[in-house]
């Protein structure tokens, strides 16, 4: 399995990845959709492994191409032919039969695969979870079950996009569940009578001990596996809720043994990141009878300042608040709360429900290497819509079998061992010089720019327009590497002793 990509997202942004894509419906061979879903996340290999021996692009006059909505736009017959003779010889021929390698549990309660919606909107009625079953998720984490009156603000989103389009970095000031107890319980029953194997994650919020303990007992009464603490909501109307519970560790181990009388199936806390240290509350959590943590919720913030009305979004008649971020762009914060409560010594080998930017299957194994031993997604499937599992799931499932894992479990938390909460311990009497494609390099000199204003003043361009590196001068920092839009830079095997 190649894991520096040979297509990228940049080689397909006219691409809209549509609904009942035309594309798709105009090729009588190919299914063109679905390809370029796996090259946009990130599963190029499963893509090209689809795909006959034989190019069947080499004959066609590309309809595929005509039909698109954004017609010409996206070169689709170029892309495939790519799949088919750059990324295909790359391809280990491994047996994919079955997903037998994607069975888990939480807490022993068996998953199909590590794969669930996490509470939100994605999973709030019956109908959504539903198709989400048939979709192929393993189970959901239903919207917060909660005794309130919930009236949500319109509009109630914002989002950060990259060069590509695509939301980055999303908010939301979005509540609890508005449907009653009584309504939200019967849902469950009738998710349970026709799907009794995916999994139930009930997260419920209550306003006191006596509301949790009843909250828990009765989603456990009607079928829930599993019940999720919803400790860490930002967007709470009232005080004494959601994330200031999870700021005080005092109150997570209280209303955690309240939930734990109401219930006997497993008990998993959601964890703020809004605190400098989550293994306080983690602790507090096992102390007060939890199984596990499910981390991480968003994140407080503020985006997009009008310059002109000085609100900031989502506006709300003149007003903004403070509200949850999440997406792609929290991914490496999320990771490092993760690893946290992985390598604490008191928390380490209970279940982490691991979420926060999960859009691809490499997203997702990095949750896992770290510690995760479940998956949860919501921006991505608001983003992309339920089919992005058939790319986690198929992504995940090459590459356990490219490794040799006979089962998901195997690969959680091989990754700790390599990560420090500090960098006292990296070595740093070597240097590891950047190395240049000169046939990728486009001359742009953008990686001698980056170096002069940025780095060390390593770079500079000869008359050909291509890099030279001064060796004397080079610290090994790889910000060209990473500012080289072309990617023709990358790390040299040769290391230089500078003690």
């Amino acid at each position: 399995m190649s894991y520096e990509r040979l297509i990228r997202r940049e080689d397909m942004l006219g691409c809209s990845l549509c609904k009942d894509a035309p594309c798709s419906q105009a090729c009588e061979t190919l299914d063109c959709a679905k390809l370029l879903r796996s090259v946009w996340f990130d599963n190029e290999d499963c893509a090209a492994a689809s795909l006959p021996a034989k190019n069947p692009c080499v004959t066609c006059d590309a309809p595929c191409e005509r039909a698109c909505v954004r017609s010409g736009a996206v070169p689709i017959r170029k892309l495939i032919s790519r799949l088919c003779s750059e990324v295909l010889p790359t391809v280990e021929p491994v047996e994919i039969t079955d997903e037998e390698r994607l069975k888990c549990d939480i807490c022993g309660a068996p998953l199909e695969n590590p794969f669930l919606l996490s509470s939100s909107v994605v999973a709030s009625n019956y109908d959504m979870c539903a198709r989400a079953f048939e979709a192929g998720w393993a189970g959901v984490c239903y919207k917060t079950i909660c005794t309130l009156d919930i009236h949500e603000a319109s509009p109630r989103y914002s989002a950060i996009k990259g060069s590509d389009g695509s939301i980055v970095g999303f908010k939301n000031i979005e509540q609890l569940s508005d449907h009653s107890l009584v309504e939200n319980m019967e849902i469950f029953r009738r998710l349970k009578e026709k799907y009794p194997t995916k999994f139930i994650l009930a997260s419920i919020m209550g306003k006191n001990e006596a509301e949790w303990e009843a909250l828990a007992r009765a989603c456990q009464e009607a079928g829930a596996d599993a019940i999720e603490l919803n400790f860490s909501c930002p967007n709470m109307a009232e005080d004494g809720m959601g994330s200031d519970i999870g700021q005080v560790p005092e109150l997570v181990e209280r209303f955690t043994a309240s939930a734990r009388r109401g219930c006997t199936i497993p008990l998993l806390a959601k964890l703020t990141p809004n605190v400098t240290r989550m293994s306080d509350a983690a602790e507090a959590a096992k102390r007060g009878g939890a199984d596990g943590f499910a981390a991480i919720n968003t994140i407080k913030s503020i985006t997009n300042v009008n310059p002109h009305t000085y609100v900031s979004a989502p506006a709300v008649h003149g007003m903004s608040a403070v509200g949850g971020y999440s997406g792609n762009a929290v991914k490496p914060i999320a990771l490092r709360f993760v690893a946290e409560i992985a390598q604490n010594p008191e928390t380490a080998g209970m279940h982490i429900s691991g979420q926060g930017g999960v859009e691809t299957w490499k997203d997702a194994l990095e949750f896992i290497l770290l510690g995760s031993s479940s998956i949860q997604v919501t921006t991505a499937v608001m983003q992309y819509g339920y089919r992005i599992v058939e790319d986690l799931k198929d992504g995940l499932n090459r590459y356990l079998a490219e490794k040799g894992f006979l089962n998901v479990r195997e690969a959680i938390g091989l990754g700790l061992d390599a990560v420090s909460p500090n960098t006292n311990v990296l070595e740093r009497d070597t240097v590891v010089f950047p190395k240049f494609d000169r046939e990728k390099c486009v001359g742009c000199g953008r990686c001698a720019i980056s170096c002069s204003d940025g780095g060390h003043q390593a770079i500079t361009m000869n008359e050909d327009r291509k890099p030279v590196l001064n060796g004397k001068k080079c610290v090994g920092c790889h910000l060209c590497l990473l500012v080289c839009p072309e990617n023709a830079i990358s790390s040299a095997r040769k290391r230089i002793d500078r003690s």
